[in-house]
């Protein structure tokens, strides 16, 4: 009995690693005591001269085909690689050229304003009627439009009214496909057909007595246009005087052209 206690106790003292040497080098093995679990961890063999040889390849340098998708490489925290250089130098590079991309395309694409000016009469045509006294009226007129955009519009309609005093005496609604040019400015020619039916009115048009034969006409219009993906509404005004007494006004270019 007391040879058995002895033996245990032997054995408790035992180290759980156990060293051999072979060939010069010394084997380190773990035990596989049952109070250590019945794994065994595998071999590392450390020859005499202090190095290591790695139990995975064997001192080879090379792993098996079959575990390369299974074991993970290991980089000390030193490595240069984990330490990228210039590292706040790129970040601040990329941010700015992020914010200059981002003040670039809100400069070019930032909605700017389409300038409407009514620049007066270019022609006229009038024709009477005694039964029952009327006046017809056909004026033809010039719109400038500025585009101040760094991007084109195109005119879709266009929408006018030609009033005396306070009566509408003509409309017209044009449909139309105008595109006028980034940064530029376009002339827009619109007639407009107009009938007074007013007996003071044609007698001051007809009387060879009266000097001055004018009419004081008011125009109002509105201009749709699409630009850059949506749609836009611009509104107009002007005032012309046309002279009743002359038949027609041939074609003139009072104001010239916007730059």
């Amino acid at each position: 009995m007391g040879n058995h206690n002895a033996a245990l106790k032997e054995k408790e003292d035992a180290p759980i690693l156990s060293s051999q040497k072979t060939n010069g080098k010394m084997l380190l093995d773990v035990s596989t005591d049952e109070g250590y679990g019945a794994a065994a961890s595998p071999s590392v063999i450390i020859d005499s001269q202090g190095s290591v040889t790695c139990f995975t390849c064997q001192g080879t340098g090379r792993i098996p085909r079959a575990q390369e998708r299974d074991l993970v490489a290991l980089i000390p925290y030193s490595d240069q690689r984990l330490k990228p250089r210039r590292t706040k130098l790129y970040v601040f590079m990329t941010v700015v050229a992020c914010l200059l991309v981002f003040f670039l395309v809100m400069f070019f694409l930032f909605p700017r304003s389409v300038d409407l000016n009514s620049a007066g009469l270019n022609s006229s045509a009038i024709a009477y009627k005694t039964s029952p006294p009327s006046i017809s009226l056909n004026t033809t007129h010039i719109l400038n439009v500025t585009n101040n955009n760094y991007y084109g519009l195109v005119i879709t309609q266009l929408g006018v009214e030609i009033l005396m005093e306070t009566t509408v005496i003509g409309k017209a609604n044009i449909k139309n496909q105008t595109y006028i040019k980034p940064l530029s400015s376009s002339q827009v020619y619109f007639t407009v057909s107009s009938t007074i039916s007013d007996d003071v009115t044609f007698k001051i048009c007809t009387w060879h007595d009266i000097p001055f034969h004018n009419l004081f006409l008011q125009i109002q219009g509105t201009l749709n246009c699409s630009l850059l993906g949506h749609s836009e509404q611009l509104s107009f005004e002007g005032y012309q005087y046309v002279d009743c007494k002359r038949n027609t006004t041939v074609p003139h270019l009072l104001y010239s052209r916007p730059p």
